[in-house]
């Protein structure tokens, strides 16, 4: 699963809010609802960030593994 939560960390230590990236960005608020639920981005759109806030994409998003335990057997 992709999680956006250094996205969050990374926008307080830029002075960015969703507001910022709303109005001076043209971001839609779905964008902004689809950082915020950890939904599919566009490639484009992870550029845009990393562009808007100075950052790599690290510092963006964060690959967590899926905790999905296959049995033995397989």
């Amino acid at each position: 699963m992709i999680s956006y939560s250094p996205l969050w960390e990374t926008m307080k230590k830029k002075n960015i809010t969703t507001y910022t990236l709303i109005k001076k960005y043209n971001f839609s608020k779905n964008t902004i609802h689809r950082l915020k639920h950890n939904m599919g981005l566009s490639t484009l759109l992870l550029n845009d960030l990393c562009s808007i806030l100075d950052c790599r994409v690290e510092d963006v998003l964060l690959y967590v593994p899926d905790n999905q335990c296959k049995s033995d057997d397989e």
